[in-house]
């Protein structure tokens, strides 16, 4: 069995930044990936200083080739489960053994059942305007509710930032009067009525159709989907969740399991890709003085069984 200093699970920005900082601390690291990243019908990537506008595929085979070149190991596969004694398996039967783990798995988006709502996924339906939101400024902008109703109307509340004309679809969000009227003193019209369909003619969003046939001309939509961590490794091995399901962890991605760290959006689902990028570094930063501490108290241990002095001396 192939043994690592830390083995990171998932290689998205948070997996390789880690990777990438471990390895140039000259740690013996490995990065096991799916293949799957979230971003991936995302055709660019925003709010990345000297990444801005970068194809989301092209910032992984760049982070990819960085971490190989300082000595990492890249393993595409799937983590089907990690022992107790930080045994990673592989599907396939490829068992990994690390002293550290760091997950990065990242969350998967549920959509609210709606006919061509997935197909526009990431293309003209989107959910981060700092994301997307200056691509589609000054167009007609609707927000669909449906599932995570704070996050549909924070986003409808937002968005008039990027573009004057914006309708809000409650799609079964039973808006209180308090909201109602944030919502109209913004500028933002609400259609009311179930959501039946979105209208795509040439490869292109046209418009929200309603229940009762109505259609509303837009440009583009956003939805508040909900966040669903793939947070199995983390629970399995015996990570706390806070109050809202999320695996807790401190300012370093440190889980409360001895030895476990997360990072990105397995963890948190507000992080961008720069946000994931910087915790993957954090993470990296703390597994290397975890492991170095590790270290220093058995090279203590051992000079103490050798009967060795405390200090050595260096005479110039």
């Amino acid at each position: 069995m192939d043994e690592f200093d830390v083995v990171v699970v998932g290689g998205g920005a948070a997996g390789l930044n880690a990777a990438l900082v471990l390895a140039r601390a000259r740690r013996r690291v490995a990065v096991v990936d799916g293949g799957e990243p979230r971003n991936a019908p995302a055709e660019r990537m925003h709010g990345f200083v000297s990444r801005d506008g970068m194809d989301p595929a092209r910032l992984l085979e760049v982070g990819r080739a960085e971490v190989v070149g300082y000595g990492g190991e890249l393993i595409d596969g799937r983590v089907t489960r990690i022992d107790t004694g930080f045994t990673v398996h592989l599907a396939g039967g490829r068992a990994l053994g690390a002293r550290r783990i760091l997950v990065a798995t990242g969350l998967r988006d549920e959509l609210p059942d709606i006919p061509g709502l997935r197909e526009r996924w990431g293309r003209d339906v989107l959910h981060c305007p700092y994301c997307h939101g200056h691509e589609v400024r000054d167009r007609p902008i609707g927000v669909i509710g449906g599932l995570a109703a704070d996050v549909a109307l924070h986003l409808a509340l937002i968005l008039p930032q990027w573009s004057p004309d914006v309708v809000f679809f409650p799609n079964g969000i039973e808006l209180t009067a308090d909201e109602r009227e944030r919502l109209t003193a913004r500028g933002v019209r609400i259609a009311a009525g179930r959501v039946s369909r979105l209208v795509v003619h040439d490869d292109a969003l046209r418009g929200v159709e309603l229940a009762d046939g109505v259609v509303v001309p837009r440009a583009a939509v956003f939805v508040g989907p909900l966040f669903v961590p793939h947070d199995e490794l983390l629970t399995g091995l015996g990570a706390e969740v806070d109050d809202n399901g999320w695996v807790r962890t401190d300012g370093t991605g440190r889980t409360t399991v001895p030895g476990v760290w997360a990072a990105g959006n397995v963890a948190n689902p507000r992080a961008q890709v720069v946000t994931a990028a910087g915790e993957g570094s954090a993470a990296a930063i703390a597994l290397n003085t975890d492991l170095t501490n590790d270290e220093v108290e058995r090279a203590v241990r051992d000079q103490r069984a050798a009967g060795g002095p405390f200090a050595a001396s260096v005479h110039g």
